[in-house]
């Protein structure tokens, strides 16, 4: 009977070393080598058996702030094209600005690996009407002293990463004309869309899109949805299916949408603020194998224990990840 038991078993085990690997984009002020970032690639490949990565870009904090995050990317894109472990293809967590990185990999990366699922933690996609805030120090009043400047100078645009996502709404023709990132990537330029950059983004398998209820740091937090203002206007916050990105469907998020594949999802807490219990209900799923299309034992006992301490009030509240910045 016992050994009856282990053939039984030894499917799970194969299907759980079958999972896809994930990278994960860390956010602006941040790099892979601090305590919250590295616990929480650690954890997410402990719960969903898969091997984790965070992918660095040169010197982390200090190149996150002031390398052009196209620069970000290219880099990004080489290391993932070099890494055997990701030939068969892989899923990307991103922690806020990582996920404009990530979806430059899944846009422009040519010849890389497929990813298969993105996971996205507070991302700016469609913006943000505010740079997030440096802190203290020498090298936050040079960040300053930068922001200070025309945010879409040549200058500017050329030494600090998020005047690449700055988005003023009621300065369209300056946004479109010299930020040198986020038009590109959302396919805003008219007359210059890009087809591929369309079909490679409506290819993932599914897009989760996570929002903090309490995020002060992207402004408005709506946009980690692909919400947004209005051109013209600070108010009021149009939902992701009333942007024209959306209606007129320049990247594929309305036929992603439309096909069940993206999840909108709402936690508490402030920027990047996620707990234990909202990283393995919103995230694990995602980074375990689901090629077989059939519910593993050990997926039910999780998601059985998850309710069980949830409805008692005792899930992981204990947030992973602290917010810095973006």
């Amino acid at each position: 009977m016992r050994s009856a038991a282990v053939v039984l078993l030894l499917p799970l085990f194969a299907a759980a070393a079958s999972a896809l690997p994930f990278v994960v984009l860390h956010g602006i002020g941040d790099q892979c080598a601090n305590h919250g970032v590295a616990k929480f690639t650690q954890l997410l490949a402990d719960w969903s058996a898969s091997d984790g990565y965070c992918l660095e870009v040169g010197r982390g904090t200090w190149d996150s702030w002031v390398m052009p995050l196209q620069q970000q990317a290219d880099i990004i894109c080489k290391k993932v094209k070099e890494m055997k472990e990701l030939s068969n293809g892989y899923n990307i967590v991103g922690l806020s600005q990582g996920n404009l990185i990530g979806r430059a990999v899944v846009e422009y990366c040519d010849d890389g690996p497929p990813v298969k699922n993105f996971i996205s933690l507070g991302g700016p996609h469609a913006g943000t009407a505010s740079v997030p805030l440096c802190g203290s120090g020498i090298f936050c009043i040079i960040v300053d002293a930068l922001i200070k400047l025309e945010i879409y100078s040549d200058y500017v645009q050329e030494h600090l990463a998020p005047s690449g996502y700055l988005k003023i709404p009621t300065d369209m023709a300056d946004y479109l004309k010299s930020c040198r990132f986020l038009p590109k990537l959302n396919n805003e330029i008219p007359g210059e869309r890009n087809a591929t950059y369309k079909e490679r983004f409506s290819s993932l398998e599914n897009l989760v899109l996570i929002m903090f209820q309490d995020d002060a740091v992207l402004i408005p937090r709506e946009t980690a949805w692909f919400g947004y203002y209005p051109d013209g206007a600070f108010d009021p916050v149009l939902p992701p299916q009333k942007t024209q990105l959306y209606v007129e469907d320049w990247i594929g998020l309305r036929r992603l949408d439309e096909a069940g594949r993206v999840k909108f999802v709402s936690v508490a807490g402030g920027h990047l603020g996620i707990s234990k219990a909202d990283m393995k209900k919103h995230i694990v799923p995602y980074l375990r194998d689901k090629s077989s299309g059939k519910k593993y034992i050990s997926d039910v006992v999780a998601a059985t224990w998850h309710s069980a301490r949830e409805a008692l009030g005792l899930t992981e509240r204990e947030a992973v990840l602290y917010s810095l910045s973006s």
